[in-house]
Parts: C-alpha cells; sequence; structure tokens
C-alpha cells in the first residue's frame, strides 16, 4: 500500500510540474517571435518534435534506436521532392513525408523488434545506414547536393507561409499538435501497456499481451512522429539534404532527449532547445560544436543523471515527500 501511496505521489507531482512547465511554455512560444528570429525558433520546434517523437520509443517503451535519422530524412526527402517537383501544397506535401516515414517504420521496426538491447540498436543503425546510401544514390535526392530551393507554397490555399509570422505560427501548431499526439498516446491504455513492457516484459507475456505488435505499434508511431518534424523542416528551411538521414543526426536526437530527461514530456523539449541554441550560438566561433556538446553532456551525466527536467522532477518529489 506504502508503495502504492509512492507511486501516486509520484505520478501527481510529476504532472503537477509538466503542467506548469506546458503552460508557461505555450505562453512563450506565442509571444517569441516578437522577440527571438523566428528562423531560430523553428529550428528549435523542429528538433524538439523530434526528440519528443524519439522519447516515445526510449522514455515509454525502452527501445533504443540508433536509426531515427533515417525517418526524419527521409520525410524531409518525400515532403521536398512532392512540394518542388510535384507542386504539392505543403499541407499534403507534410502529410506524404509522415506517410512514407510511418512505412519505413513499419519495414524497419517488423525487422528490429525481433531483437532487444543492443542488437535493436545496431539493427536500427544497419538499416539507417542502408537508407543513407540509397539517399546518396538514388535519383530523386539530388544525391549529395540534396533536394534545394523548395517552396513554402500556400496552406490550405489561404495562409501565406513566405510570411514570417505565418509559417511560425504553422510550425508552433503542428508542435502542439505533433506533442498532444503523443502526450494521448502515452496516457491511454496503449501507453500503459507500452510502459509495463518497458518495466518487465516477461511479466507483459505472462498477462497475455503481444508484445511484438505494441513494440512495432509504438515504433510505427515514433516514426511518423520524427517523419512529421522532417516534413516540416524541408518546408521551413526549404531544402533537404543527406545531413537529415546521416547517422549523425540519430546520435543528436538521442543527446536532446538525454540531456532534457527520458520518460518526461517536456525533458526532450528542453535538451533540444539547449543543443540547437548551443549550435546557433558557437556557429561563428572558432571552437567546435561537437567537444562543446560532449562537454555539456558528461557534465549532465555526472549532475544530472535523469536529466535536467527528470532532476527538477526529482526534486520537487522530495520536497512534497518531506512536507508530507
Amino acid at each position: 500500500m506504502a508503495e502504492l501511496t509512492l507511486q501516486e505521489a509520484r505520478a501527481q507531482t510529476t504532472g503537477r510540474v509538466e503542467r506548469i512547465l506546458i503552460v508557461l511554455g505555450i505562453v512563450a512560444l506565442i509571444a517569441a517571435p516578437f522577440f527571438v528570429y523566428p528562423i531560430f525558433l523553428m529550428k528549435m520546434l523542429c528538433f524538439a518534435l523530434f526528440a519528443c517523437a524519439f522519447n516515445l520509443l526510449l522514455g515509454y517503451t525502452g527501445l533504443l534506436s540508433f536509426g531515427h535519422a533515417a525517418f526524419f530524412g527521409g520525410a524531409a526527402y518525400f515532403s521536398a521532392y512532392a512540394a518542388k517537383v510535384w507542386g504539392w501544397p505543403p499541407e499534403a506535401a507534410i502529410l506524404l513525408g509522415v506517410l512514407g516515414a510511418a512505412v519505413l517504420g513499419a519495414v524497419m521496426g517488423f525487422f528490429a523488434i525481433r531483437r532487444q538491447g543492443i542488437y535493436f540498436a545496431m539493427i536500427t543503425l544497419a538499416l539507417s545506414q542502408m537508407f543513407f546510401f540509397f539517399c546518396l544514390q538514388a535519383e530523386f535526392t539530388g544525391g549529395e547536393d540534396g533536394i534545394q530551393g523548395v517552396p513554402r507554397g500556400v496552406l490550405f490555399g489561404i495562409i501565406d507561409l513566405h510570411v514570417p509570422l505565418n509559417i511560425y505560427y504553422t510550425v508552433l501548431a503542428i508542435f502542439l499538435i505533433g506533442v498532444f499526439a503523443i502526450w494521448r498516446i502515452v496516457h491511454s491504455p496503449f501507453g500503459m501497456i507500452l510502459r509495463s513492457i518497458r518495466e518487465n516484459e516477461r511479466r507483459a507475456i505472462s498477462l497475455g499481451y503481444s508484445v511484438g505488435n505494441y513494440k512495432l505499434a509504438a515504433f510505427v508511431m515514433s516514426a511518423a512522429l520524427a517523419g512529421l518534424a522532417g516534413a516540416t523542416k524541408a518546408i521551413v528551411f526549404q531544402f533537404a539534404t543527406l545531413t537529415d538521414v546521416a547517422w549523425q543526426m540519430s546520435g543528436e536526437v538521442i543527446l536532446m532527449t538525454l540531456l532534457g530527461g527520458i520518460g518526461t514530456m517536456v525533458g526532450p523539449i528542453v535538451g533540444a532547445g539547449l543543443v540547437v541554441a548551443l549550435q546557433n550560438t558557437l556557429a561563428t566561433s572558432e571552437f567546435p560544436v561537437t567537444i562543446a556538446t560532449g562537454i555539456i553532456f558528461m557534465i549532465c551525466v555526472l549532475l544530472f543523471r535523469r536529466g535536467i527536467v527528470g532532476e527538477l522532477y526529482a526534486r520537487a518529489l522530495r520536497r512534497g515527500n518531506n512536507k508530507g
């Protein structure tokens, strides 16, 4: 009974802190383009959604994927090609990117979920690298040049995305929709089963759950949401390149998630914001960005083992227990 009470207290404290952070974050993002460069904010939102999608798989299902760049970059290529070559409107191009990422997720997940632990991670990395070399050789991707000059177009025929505020609030709406979808998945009965698989897979099997199917479903959902981030990025920045599908992109999203705190809704957003801000700050300096991010990661591992937001939750829980 005491353990159950402790778990309930932890869930209530975490939920209360998350709600406060989410409300403050939404208010800040609505006002942000009047004080901060919108392009920087849109890049941060795209990567924050990417990190949240990855966290759905790692934080709530317990599956570490080294191949999520394939979904992010693949969706960017699909959307960029549809918008530039086929002349599709941005909403249709983004939808194609999401569907393409979901199909890639279904194919990669079919093979990957048959293994666990490091073997699962290595299979996702290998399949992602295969997709990288496909993008390098395929004609429609533009090879090393990628797809440049992607038109932003007019959203739903009425919203001109060439206007900075229009495209910013469009990206913000996509980000909020994506995060809400993740929140809804996590707090549904399906999400509870995913967490039970993460905590004790053998017990979930003994209870009669088809663990493989649940893992595959989570993998596809995570891939589709990562595709939403990649497709949006392609429309915003008007290009798709090999950088989007390289293994370094998979490592970057892992870093963002770990810095912010896995298994939290807000953590990956904070981690993505920190990494993107660091990259933007050091872009014009002589100090290597990779070294700076590595130093920050080591500091976080030593001082904030749960991640930045995870440590905030833990301290809030301890404070609540002390008051009780």
